[in-house]
């Protein structure tokens, strides 16, 4: 095609592919009869107005919201193993069980309020009863929650209410599950893409490292002959832990990497190995003597925080780079044109 036709076609409004000639070679011939370089296109660069993130960068510090995370975790997987102690007689299990729901979740609120700035948010969260907000429902759920926690420890240590204390007891585990799980909600109810694009998987993930936490734990202050449900407990929770959290990878798309890269990395690979660990060793020799029980405990405990900050760390790398929004978003896009129209999608 001659420089002239080519003049023409570009009036005539045709474009050029992704293999045009550009630059001053365009349109010309070497020696030899060939065409200029036709340079590929450069990879696209993901940035928005002034070289801002798409998304603003969360302000949470680690040590509150990821200790959240891991302290509300602990907290209601361990007020179902103490009810479930304390229903079969073994009140060490029981005991410990019991103190430690409520030692985390005090820890877990104190973390919160220590974050949001003044006690008087926490509060006026529960002004109102939003079905549909997450953070509400959570705020009322610790506000029924924590009162039964601490009121079925206090009377296992005192003796006193015996019947007030099983009351609650049971009622604290109850409430448990929803306790360990719905940090999960609240945070893939946000734009963080690590977060959000793991809602389907991860408060599956969360209650399998809540129970994992509990069972550490357990194994950690009871006597080996009272911990046999904590060892299993362990084997089911590091299961749904470390099996959730593939699965959550796999499905979660582009997102994933902030999971391979940087500190979520060294934390993930470290959660994996402590709650597998833990798990096995629990099974395999935490019922022979107390020191190896602890052992196993500490793991447990250990693996499920650094999982935590896992998750808090990968969704504060997704959200500062603007590719884990732009991606998805194009590709969605893509797919429900394709849809609509009926021709298959883009690349």
């Amino acid at each position: 095609m001659s420089e002239s036709e080519v003049t023409r076609e570009g009036v005539r409004g045709a474009r050029p592919g992704r293999q045009a000639v550009t630059g001053k070679a365009a349109g010309r011939k070497r020696r030899g009869g060939k065409r200029g370089e036709q340079p590929m296109v450069p990879e696209a660069e993901f940035s928005s107005y002034y070289g801002k993130p798409v998304l603003n960068k969360p302000t949470w510090k680690a040590a509150d919201i990821a200790g959240y995370l891991y302290l509300g975790g602990l907290a209601g997987a361990s007020s179902l193993l103490a009810a479930g102690a304390q229903a079969t007689g073994r009140r060490p299990l029981a005991r410990t069980a019991k103190a430690g729901a409520a030692a985390a979740i005090s820890l877990s609120l104190a973390a919160l309020i220590h974050d949001l700035g003044r006690p008087s948010r926490f509060i006026n969260m529960l002004r109102v009863f939003k079905p549909t907000s997450p953070m509400n429902m959570g705020s009322w759920l610790l506000a029924g929650y924590a009162p039964l926690a601490t009121a079925s420890a206090l009377s296992d240590a005192t003796g006193r209410l015996p019947r007030t204390g099983a009351a609650a007891t049971v009622g604290a585990a109850l409430l448990g599950p929803a306790v360990a799980t719905y940090t999960a909600v609240l945070i893939s109810d946000t734009a963080v893409p690590a977060w959000h694009e793991g809602y389907r998987q991860l408060p599956f993930v969360f209650a399998g490292s809540g129970a994992s936490a509990a069972a550490g734990l357990g194994l950690l202050g009871s006597p080996v002959a009272h911990a046999g449900p904590a060892r299993r407990l362990a084997a089911y929770g590091a299961a749904l832990e470390l099996g959730g959290t593939q699965l959550m990878k796999r499905r979660m798309g582009l997102a994933a990497e902030t999971f391979d890269q940087g500190k979520a990395h060294q934390l993930m690979r470290a959660s994996e190995v402590l709650t597998s660990g833990g798990a096995l060793l629990a099974l395999c020799a935490g019922h022979r003597n107390r020191r190896t029980a602890a052992l196993a405990g500490a793991a447990l405990l250990t693996g499920s925080a650094a999982l935590r900050f896992a998750v808090f760390h990968a969704g504060v790398a997704s959200a500062e780079d603007p590719k884990y929004t732009v991606v998805p978003q194009r590709e969605r896009l893509n797919e429900e044109e394709a849809r609509l129209t009926g021709r298959p999608s883009a690349e």
